[in-house]
């Protein structure tokens, strides 16, 4: 009996248990036969380099036991396997789900080749993996600051300690830049790193990147929460006490309490704030204010780790209330109506990402209509 040939195309970057996987139900069908593409044709697609060179990812592919054959493309575009079609002569190609298209399904009808579309399933015990999801996950992490903002600048927790509490969370959308979620320090980051999460102590990271952001003679220093909220994964409580830097860091890398906290928090976007907004030219700095400020962030952490929805919602709107107080051109008049009228009145809590809005972060349990999610990163 003739065992068919089986082709296959793709790119295989950071190679993970999904390749694996199809690699293994491909070969199923016959001898497997892997295209590989080109470093430069990736490139023109993509606009961007793979992680791992042609020779790598060829030689890795080469290694694995299921596979006959691996060569690189020697066409281009999306159908660089063109030729390799040609000289083959595969009688079936296969593609993941995500990988089909309809050109690759008229080439092979052209061709004469059986043209399969496979499920995505991971092998049993394992989780679902695609290559984009990885590289997502690599990438620098945003920052997320739930309760207790402001509470970092020295000239306010001089006047009364507390704390604020941030999370780390997942790159899973490039969220808007000047709204509140660390973006600037973010970017900071990736010109000293690249776009990847840095190896090392985080909290020594986290100082180096506070460093390069606010070198000696800036006017305005960025505040440390950003850059250590950016570093230090899961959920943290950074205590202030007159200093740039906290006093104390409290941690929490829990799996349970870092997934009820991605399964209750919801991202609505508003309006990025304008550019050259000052929300530092009116401040009351009263010592009943910033107390109810730092005690907000307090709060915060302690519901959190009791995974108290209604403790986390209030520590949110609380945060915001003495943010009006405070700092009033923080809560713009139509942002705070806005925040009255929606999301008060019908959830446990909410505060906008930053000053002047961004997006409305809201605690909830039910679907928030229009809303974005964020995953905890720990």
């Amino acid at each position: 009996m003739k065992i068919k040939k089986v082709l296959v195309s793709g790119c295989f970057d950071l190679l993970h248990g999904g390749h694996i996987a199809f690699f293994k139900t491909a070969v199923s069908y016959g001898r497997l036969y892997v295209s590989v593409g080109r470093d430069d044709n990736l490139l023109m697609l993509k606009g961007k380099k793979p992680f791992f060179s042609q020779e790598e990812r060829l030689y890795i592919v080469r290694s694995i036991k299921y596979v006959d054959e691996a060569f690189l493309a020697t066409g281009s575009g999306m159908l660089d396997f063109e030729p390799d079609i040609i000289r083959i002569k595969p009688d079936i190609f296969i593609v993941n789900e995500d990988g089909h298209t309809s050109e690759k399904e008229k080439l092979c009808k052209k061709s004469g080749v059986e043209y399969i579309v496979l499920e995505r399933i991971p092998e049993e015990g394992l989780p679902a993996r695609s290559s984009s999801g990885t590289k997502k996950e690599l990438r620098f992490p945003y920052r997320l600051c739930l309760a207790g903002g402001w509470i970092d600048q020295p000239w306010v927790s001089k006047i009364y300690p507390g704390s604020v509490v941030v999370a780390q969370i997942w790159p899973t959308m490039n969220f808007n830049g000047r709204s509140g979620l660390a973006t600037s320090s973010r970017d900071f980051g990736i010109k000293i790193w690249g776009d990847r999460y840095p190896e090392g102590d985080p909290v020594e990271n986290a100082k180096i990147l506070f460093g390069a952001e606010n070198p000696p003679g800036e006017k305005y220093i960025s505040g440390s929460q950003d850059h250590l909220g950016l570093l230090l994964p899961g959920v943290n409580r950074l205590c202030y006490n007159g200093g740039y830097w906290p006093d104390k860091i409290e941690s929490t890398i829990n799996k349970d309490i870092c997934d009820w906290l991605s399964d209750v928090v919801y991202l609505v976007r508003l309006k990025p704030r304008p550019e050259g907004y000052d929300p530092l030219k009116e401040m009351h700095l009263e010592k009943p204010f910033i107390r109810e400020l730092g005690e907000a962030g307090d709060r915060c952490w302690e519901s959190i780790l009791k995974k108290d929805i209604y403790g986390l919602g209030k520590s949110l709107t609380d945060t915001y209330l003495s943010w009006k107080k405070i700092l009033p051109l923080t809560v713009p008049d139509e942002i705070l109506k806005e925040m009255e009228t929606k999301y008060f009145p019908e959830y446990p809590g909410a505060i906008t990402s930053g000053s002047g809005g961004g997006y409305v972060i809201v605690v909830s349990e039910k679907k928030v209509p229009g809303a974005v999610r964020i995953r905890v990163r720990y």
